[in-house]
């Protein structure tokens, strides 16, 4: 792309607004300079950029069944997390590499519409309808990076090692696709994701273990100790309170606890949900420099329960947010809802800000991108910065509640009441990849992934 200039009403920096902020970007869309001018150069935008949203958990076929998880009989009065992995897997073992890059393109190009530049894809369905590994063992992590191109959004890829059905246990038949019975077989996923990668210009790879569950402790000690800090290192953990308890059954410890006596639990690390945690662990994660990934929306819907953020907040924990299932796409909404458990247990409405006092949508909007940065293995200091990437989510600045703002009300007005109307468009690498709504052969992508739809017969 030819180098490129922009000018917008203002843009967001840990200081404050800069407004009429001249942007300049060389040919590759990194930062050159920012500046605050009132000769408008370049494309002028007539909206409020901020640095974009980092989605730090995605599991992208789980799209596909978003929403149908809501109809109950009277055999259902039980219906909760594992009910809903039961219909979970049910998807998994129906789609074909081809079904997989539809959904997810239709899925990233949502997100981009919704204001997200970066997703960390929590992959762990690897292999052919038969549990046999494809020839390519990154054959669906390939289908994934394929859509992410598509849709414009940066993706870093997670495959994850899942080598069990839970503690102790065998696999079960509708876990064929997931398993690497071997932490040699995980080895040679892991290093054929990463030599697909390079073919990808947005693409990065990451390392994780799906759960304390899903693979042997030795082998989970292993993958551990051999991490070297080149790559992000994801995991669920506590989600559920029968995990719980099925842990403290195994290890005579709760998850956490035995991740952090066994492992050298470090800010490289990412323990998605830690939903039920105990005093201890709540301290040991924040004491640690490791991050939790908080997915509200899914968290919500499945049940799961509060994270005990207030505890975690007093003990400088870092925190950052993904959409999981996807029932819920718009990355501000996720931090309402996040603020909003928070609210009806705490009684308080300083969920985002410490001492008592601040602006809780900065706040917000500083803590998860700045720990998502690190979700995706690429962490930055400042939002906008010269010789990084440009990569911005812009708010209209004709939105009725946005125009009446002032500056110091502004991100405030963004995080409590906007929505993704509110969005002018996204913009990965100084191009915008959604604007208006519209996104990268949006009307392609929608009639692909209405055709697996009917072709999976799931949505009806």
């Amino acid at each position: 792309m030819a180098a490129t200039t922009y000018t917008f009403k203002a843009l967001l920096t840990e200081e404050g607004w800069i407004q009429n902020a001249v942007v300049k970007l060389d040919f590759l869309g990194n930062i050159l300079s920012i500046n605050e001018s009132e000769n408008h150069e370049g494309e002028y935008v007539n909206g409020y950029a901020l640095p974009g949203f980092q989605n730090a958990h995605s599991h992208a076929f789980q799209y596909a069944m978003a929403g149908l998880a809501e109809l109950h009989t009277d055999t259902d009065l039980a219906d909760d997390f594992w009910s809903w992995r039961n219909a979970m897997y049910g998807l998994a073992l129906t789609l074909s590499p081809e079904q997989m890059e539809a959904v997810a393109t239709m899925l990233y190009t949502e997100m981009a519409r919704h204001g997200y530049t970066a997703v960390a894809e929590f992959h762990y369905l690897h292999h052919d309808k038969d549990g046999k590994p494809y020839a390519n063992l990154a054959e669906m992590g390939e289908r994934l990076m394929a859509a992410a191109k598509t849709a414009g959004i940066r993706i870093t890829l997670v495959p994850m090692f899942y080598q069990q059905g839970g503690f102790g246990q065998e696999p079960v038949e509708r876990q064929k696709r997931f398993i690497s019975a071997t932490i040699e077989d995980y080895y040679k996923l892991l290093d054929s994701t990463v030599e697909t990668a390079k073919a990808y210009d947005n693409a990065t790879v990451g390392i994780g273990i799906h759960s304390l569950r899903a693979v042997k402790p030795q082998d989970v000690v292993a993958v551990c100790n051999a991490l070297d800090g080149s790559r992000p290192f994801h995991i669920h953990v506590s989600e559920q309170l029968k995990e719980i308890e099925d842990c403290l059954a195994y290890h005579g410890k709760r998850p956490v606890q035995w991740l952090l006596d066994n492992c050298s639990v470090n800010e490289n690390y990412h323990l998605v949900h830690a939903t039920h945690l105990d005093e201890s662990e709540v301290k040991g994660i924040a004491k640690s420099g490791a991050n939790v990934v908080l997915c509200p929306s899914t968290e919500g819907n499945l049940g799961d329960g509060l994270f005990s953020f207030e505890d975690y907040k007093n003990h400088k924990g870092n925190w950052s947010i993904g959409t999981d299932s996807h029932v819920g796409l718009n990355p501000l909404e996720e931090l309402r809802i996040l603020d909003y458990g928070q609210r009806l247990i705490s009684h308080k409405r300083t969920t985002f800000v410490q001492p008592q006092k601040g602006n809780s949508g900065f706040n917000a909007l500083k803590m998860a991108w700045q720990a998502g940065r690190k979700a995706m293995g690429a962490p930055h200091e400042q939002f906008f910065a010269a010789g990084q990437p440009f990569d911005a989510v812009v708010l209209k600045a004709t939105s009725p509640l946005v125009a009446t703002a002032s500056l110091q009300n502004l991100c405030n007005t963004f995080v409590y009441t906007a929505d993704v109307s509110d969005i002018a468009g996204t913009i990965v690498g100084g191009k915008w990849i959604s604007r208006a709504g519209l996104g990268n052969k949006r009307d392609e992508v929608v009639e692909n992934f209405v055709r697996v739809m009917r072709e999976l017969g799931t949505r009806v």
